[in-house]
């Protein structure tokens, strides 16, 4: 069996102890501290031997000893490894304090999406509905891993895979101007983006540099967690304006407006996070101009444009833009998969300049393998054709679920037929008890995310974000009618 790493024994040849009792205390020490684990392989004797300048036999005697005592198992030609009847020790990597921690500036969160015990989150039969995440059964490897290949090959054989520009490669930005000037409407030039690794990274960055301690940014009352405590984590004072039909309501942030000065909007206009809804047209021009009015940033989370049923997808703010009010955040994340981490941003140059400063503090600049290669995906029209595929699949997807909720969830929940993203917004009769729901689903083995992970009021709207985008259609059955069976486990009172 071939090991990556070298076990580290220190041996006193001097000490008054035997060697072979030395090697077998401190493997007995490491199993007790719990870095070698029950399973673990143990190198051989030979290996041993010839790293510590020893003996074999001197290796097999401590072998033999601790076999005997129970510690290690020897599985004939497999090797020798720690017993399997070891308990899993309780051990923590830095056990000493928690003085670290108690220094440190940094605020404390609880995981979005992540109330649910680890151990049901990784059940095999565990249903996620999530957030309406893509599935990524449905990226084509081949061209993908082809286009990795390629990008690895070129840029090693030039010399490219050295520091290179912050804000990304060359090739990706340019391919990044021609989709959003083609296909969205936006002005840019190579001076507005800046890549970035997911959309999470280009909110924090777009936080980092319009906000200060004591600025107030707007959200909507309902909207993505993450967001809200980047904007918290830089310093901001977050306060929430409602929400309706056709989104955010302008009229009440207006208000806000005229009663104090607000930093930023944030926003996600296309698919509102997490109601789904569209933001009206004549809303969307009354926020760009109280944004000139008030002099305030407007950040817009293009999170998944490319996922619209309907008809053509709506114009982004930015592309309505002309007083250089709007920070556009966009992702390839949701169109290929979110593991891939390529997101942009596209604002006006001095904030891409900044944005160049705040990452080479962070980590000098992205993968530049993973740039040229999504590039190549860009410029040889792969993406749009996968888009075009995918569109196909996650509608049929929507029709299934859609019908699967109206049958199965019946006068339990009312929804609207989104005209694009990858969930649906479920608002439940207000007598369920949407706590007890989210834990009863768990036990039947489906995740689903209540309103309560994305309000920042008291009481927030019982409903629930159901994702249907990353399950297949006898997945989506299978899910569906174990919610139901959630809801039933509880009778409106």
């Amino acid at each position: 069996m071939l090991r990556p790493w070298k076990l580290k024994i220190d041996i006193q040849r001097n000490a008054g102890m035997a060697i072979y009792l030395q090697i077998a205390q401190c493997i007995i020490e490491e199993i007790q501290r719990g870095r070698l684990l029950s399973g673990t392989a143990l190198p051989g004797t030979r290996e041993l031997a010839e790293n510590l300048g020893i003996n074999r036999k001197t290796v097999m005697l401590a072998y033999d000893e601790l076999v005997a005592q129970g510690w290690l198992s020897a599985e004939g030609k497999r090797g020798t490894f720690v017993s399997s009847a070891i308990p899993a020790l309780n051990n923590k990597a830095f056990p000493a304090s928690d003085s670290l921690a108690a220094r440190s500036h940094a605020p404390r969160y609880t995981f979005y999406g992540g109330a649910m015990p680890a151990s049901m989150l990784q059940a095999r039969d565990m249903l996620d509905f999530g957030d309406g995440v893509p599935d990524t059964r449905l990226i084509p490897y081949e061209i993908i891993s082809r286009a990795f290949r390629h990008a690895l090959i070129v840029s090693a054989r030039a010399n490219r895979l050295g520091y290179d520009d912050p804000r990304g490669t060359l090739a990706l930005r340019e391919a990044i101007v021609s989709m959003v000037n083609m296909e969205r409407g936006l002005n840019a030039g190579l001076q507005n983006v800046c890549s970035v690794r997911g959309s999470q990274m280009g909110i924090f960055l777009a936080a980092r540099l319009l906000v200060r301690q004591g600025d107030v940014v707007v959200m909507e009352e309902l909207s993505y967690p993450p967001a809200r405590e980047a904007f918290r984590a830089c310093g901001a004072e977050v306060l929430s304006v409602g929400q309706d039909a056709q989104g955010l309501q302008v009229d009440e942030l207006e208000g806000i407006c005229r009663r104090q000065r607000i930093r930023a909007v944030y926003v996600t206009p296309h698919h509102q996070f997490p109601t789904t809804v569209v933001m009206s047209a004549d809303r969307r021009l009354k926020l760009l101009m109280l944004a000139e009015q008030y002099n305030f940033a407007i950040i817009e989370d293009d999170y998944d444009h490319e996922f619209h049923f309907s008809h053509h997808p709506v114009m982004p703010l930015a592309s309505l833009d002309r007083w250089g009010r709007v920070i556009y955040v966009g992702s390839l994340s949701k169109v290929l998969a979110p593991g891939l981490r390529v997101g942009y941003l596209i604002a006006p140059e001095k904030i891409i300049d900044c944005c160049a400063s705040e990452i080479m503090l962070i980590d000098r600049q992205g993968n530049a393998v993973v740039e040229l290669a999504a590039a190549e995906l860009l410029n040889s029209g792969e993406v749009r054709r996968h888009v075009r595929r995918t569109l196909k699949t996650y509608s049929e997807r929507r029709a299934v679920a859609s019908a699967l909720v109206t049958k199965e969830l019946g006068q339990a929940v009312r929804f609207d037929l989104p005209d694009g993203g990858l969930a649906l917004w479920l608002r439940l009769d207000e007598r369920y008890n949407i706590d007890r729901l989210v834990r009863d689903a768990a036990s039947l083995g489906v995740r689903i995310l209540s309103s309560a992970e994305f309000s920042d009021a008291a009481r927030p709207t019982p409903a629930i974000r159901l994702g249907y985008g990353n399950l297949n259609q006898d997945e989506l059955a299978v899910g569906i009618q174990r919610l139901s069976r959630a809801l039933q486990m509880q009778r409106p009172s």
